[in-house]
């Protein structure tokens, strides 16, 4: 039969940090950006944040050609041999228009309820009057972060070879004052090398980078456990010298010496930690070792007694070559390779510590008022549902207003969202790999992140923070517990 007295009662709810939260990379040099639908139903829930990578060389010849096909068989025996650093580029800023990238990716990622991490290589010699389009690009995406320059203790990007480190180090700070200024809804992200060796006491470049430490409001380093920098060029073999390998311990132990000296340098004073670039090369460790070695790097965060890591970014959905949880298929770029590493990281995804906590407050009739100021700070509802035992079917139904809302919704551990437009979910694979005992209520909770992506001045003071979404009807849930036919 049709289930209509399964809703019990319905109450809000807030969504808040995890202990460590969970970023992805998606899209880089290395492979293409995989749509939010794609990658929700491969892993089963959010992301904290999505980082996008991109780079700004609008003073440059070629601009705003991608280098590799701006300068075709310039590049020689590094990816980071053209003119100008070869991610995508960024198309906005006073040159552009917001019409196209990075800007369809960053609606895509905040549409499925999670934040942007906008990682931005950019050429030090940029006006002021660049910077600020560039910050008034931003305003409307939230709590979007902002990586500027990463890896800026390091040689192989533009940036660094056109400007020496300390004029690095003040560009950021400069460009970090422009955005507190054009855009205070963004915050921004320091990666340097950091504690690069056990026994050292200082960070890499620590006179320069100073004041980009005390100034950021995230401080950062990357880490892979082992990398072929050769790609693609290098197939790493034992009798060449392009990849490296360190024990996870090793790798865990530098990042964390990497926060402490960020802490002293900062006067004692914490701020949010994250290692914004993580994987285990498969084109050194193999598949197998791959899965292993990264499992036992989250292990670790989990177990350490001193949290001191607020996120991990892994690196990446898609990769051409063996840094992703899938590699992209040589004959059709659109189709990915599910790795065993995929699998792996799915199960540590959904694991209580690396996800955010969803707490209940008061019971609330409707209208209730949604109120989305990001993956880690919402207001939603939880509707009470009673199964009397294992579903058939099982979906929710949205009419009239309702059909065009947007909406993330977690049900039994599984995420799903629900589209502008979209009149019905299918809930049944919340029951494929979980299954539920008769007469059980379960959370269905509700969150509304904006439809297009953007906040919108109309919505008052706070609106560069925080997107409301009134509720005035619940959804429709229909469950049928034999099938259509017996």
């Amino acid at each position: 039969m049709t289930e209509t007295n399964c809703l019990k009662r319905m109450k809000k709810v807030t969504m808040k940090p995890a202990k460590c939260a969970v970023d992805l990379g998606d899209g880089s040099e290395r492979g293409l950006y995989v749509n939010q639908d794609y990658i929700l139903q491969k892993l089963h829930r959010p992301h904290r944040a999505i980082n996008l990578m991109y780079c700004y060389y609008p003073l440059d010849e070629g601009w705003p050609c991608r280098a590799s096909k701006a300068f075709p068989g310039k590049s020689g025996e590094s990816s980071w041999d053209y003119p100008y650093d070869d991610y995508f580029p960024y198309l906005g800023g006073a040159e552009g228009n917001r019409e196209g990238e990075p800007f369809t990716s960053i609606k895509d990622v905040r549409r499925h309820g999670q934040d942007v991490i906008l990682t931005l290589t950019c050429d030090t010699k940029i006006t002021e009057a660049q910077m600020i389009a560039v910050a008034k690009d931003l305003r409307t995406f939230g709590r979007i972060m902002l990586r500027l320059n990463h890896e800026a203790t390091g040689t192989w990007f533009s940036f660094n070879k056109r400007a020496s480190y300390q004029e690095v180090a003040d560009f950021f700070v400069k460009f970090h004052c422009v955005l507190k200024e054009y855009a205070p809804n963004v915050r921004t992200i320091i990666c340097l090398g950091g504690i690069e060796e056990l026994d050292s006491c200082e960070i890499t470049r620590e006179q320069e980078f100073r004041d980009t430490i005390n100034t950021a409001d995230i401080w950062s380093v990357d880490h892979y456990l082992s990398l072929n920098w050769g790609w693609p060029f290098e197939v790493a073999e034992i009798d060449n010298f392009k990849h490296n390998y360190r024990l996870t311990s090793h790798i865990y132990e530098l990042a964390k010496l990497s926060y402490k000296r960020y802490r002293y340098l900062n006067h004692g004073e914490e701020k949010p930690m994250v290692i914004s670039e993580f994987n285990d090369d498969g084109d050194v460790m193999g598949p197998f070792a791959q899965a292993e070695r990264v499992k036992e790097f989250f292990q670790m965060i989990a177990e350490d007694k001193e949290k001191w890591l607020s996120g991990l970014t892994l690196y990446q959905f898609r990769d051409d070559g063996r840094l992703g949880l899938e590699i992209t298929d040589p004959n059709n770029r659109d189709v990915g390779i599910e790795q065993p590493v995929l699998s792996v990281y799915r199960d540590i995804i959904h694991q209580d510590f690396f996800k955010p906590v969803i707490a209940g407050e008061e019971y609330a009739a409707l209208p209730v008022t949604l109120r989305w100021g990001g993956s880690e700070d919402a207001e939603g509802i939880c509707m009470e549902i009673n199964l009397e035992s294992m579903p058939v079917f099982a979906e929710a139904c949205f009419e009239g207003e309702l059909a065009e809302a947007n909406f993330m919704m977690e049900l039994n551990g599984h995420w799903f969202y629900k589209a502008p437009g979209t009149t019905f979910v299918d809930f049944m694979p919340a029951f494929f790999e979980t299954t539920v005992k008769a007469n059980t209520t379960l959370p269905l909770h509700i969150f509304a992140p904006p439809g297009d992506g953007e906040n919108h001045p109309s919505q008052g003071k706070d609106w560069q923070e925080n997107y409301y979404y009134q509720v005035t009807k619940l959804p429709g849930i229909r469950v049928r517990y034999e099938p259509v036919f017996v």
